[in-house]
């Protein structure tokens, strides 16, 4: 299947990188290179990108839309966690802007093998690095009820979660669930009727958790924003899009606590803890897509922009 990734809030996350015609820059979610490809147009002869994705279909894909662009493109197959490490690799300390297109692409949605999706029936896969060996079967048949529980309402926010969890447990008694559709019947016999009705599909929740789960997503872009913004040279700028409260959660604060990292009791006349800004938040509030872009692409209704810059 051909790799198809509409890049959200195109426009406005590469503005946002502030880009420098000579800069170094690296997009840690590569995908179908949508966003890479605009950051080379604005590039000049001593400008260059370094697009990071684990996924071999993106890598692909991307190999293929970027290869006018010549050296000035590096593509390397990795998890953006592992940046800094990736980028000294290839001699490089500082750049000029990162950016981040968090969550699942079109392509992985709509490959039905992949196993993302609750509108297909497929394998329980879910993985986004195939490289990996667990996948979302085997959370889905070797978690404990309490595990399930705990993934399902933290990760899913699904009000539901408990009773998911003890329905998969009572399902897998009589055998394995081996598939997408096998697990969505099972949820859909979970959640009361007339909430089905009124907040959308019933999987959606539980399949998100589930990914989230696998893939460590929430606990990779965490243990990676400080990191990331300590590579960007000054003037540098980090942009990254979110697709949901628990991701935006955590990018506002890093943002934040990279801004004011003061410690110190706000009764204090000085500050005494010696924490230094690193930067400004550029986006007070986030930026959201147009109602244009809303209408022509439904998956970048819940996405938001935030924007970080070195000082």
């Amino acid at each position: 299947m051909e790799f198809k990734h509409r890049s959200v809030l195109l426009e406005e996350t590469v503005n946002g990188l502030n880009i420098k015609p000579d800069g170094i820059y690296v997009d840690g979610t590569l995908g179908g290179g949508g966003h890479a490809y605009e950051v080379c147009v604005r590039l000049n002869d001593k400008g260059s990108i370094v697009g990071i994705d684990q996924d071999e279909a993106a890598i692909e894909a991307a190999s293929i839309r970027l290869k006018d662009f010549g050296e000035k493109v590096t593509i390397v197959r990795s998890n953006y966690c592992d940046m800094k490490s990736r980028l000294h690799e290839l001699g490089i300390d500082k750049v000029d802007g990162i950016m981040l297109d968090l969550g699942v692409s079109s392509y992985q949605l709509d490959t039905p093998e992949r196993g993302f999706s609750y509108r297909e029936d497929a394998a329980l896969d879910m993985r986004m690095d195939r490289r990996q060996t667990m996948t979302a079967r085997d959370i889905v048949n070797d978690y404990s009820e309490m595990e399930l529980y705990r993934v399902i309402r933290d990760y899913g926010e699904d009000k539901f979660a408990k009773n998911i969890a003890r329905h998969i447990v009572l399902e897998r008694e009589k055998s394995s669930i081996e598939t997408t559709g096998e697990l969505t019947e099972i949820i859909k016999h979970a959640i009361p009727m007339k909430y089905q009705k009124k907040s959308g599909h019933p999987a959606k929740r539980t399949f998100q958790a589930i990914r989230i789960e696998l893939n460590r997503e929430l606990e990779v872009l965490r243990d990676s924003l400080d990191d990331m913004i300590e590579i960007l040279n000054p003037g540098g700028r980090l942009c990254i899009i979110t697709f949901h409260s628990l991701e935006d959660r955590i990018v506002k604060s890093a943002f934040k606590k990279n801004e004011n990292p003061c410690t110190c009791p706000s009764h204090f006349p000085v500050c005494v803890c010696g924490n230094v800004s690193k930067g400004r938040i550029i986006t007070k509030k986030p930026i959201l897509p147009s109602v244009e872009e809303q209408e022509s692409n439904s998956r970048s209704k819940s996405a938001k922009l935030r924007i970080f810059e070195r000082v």
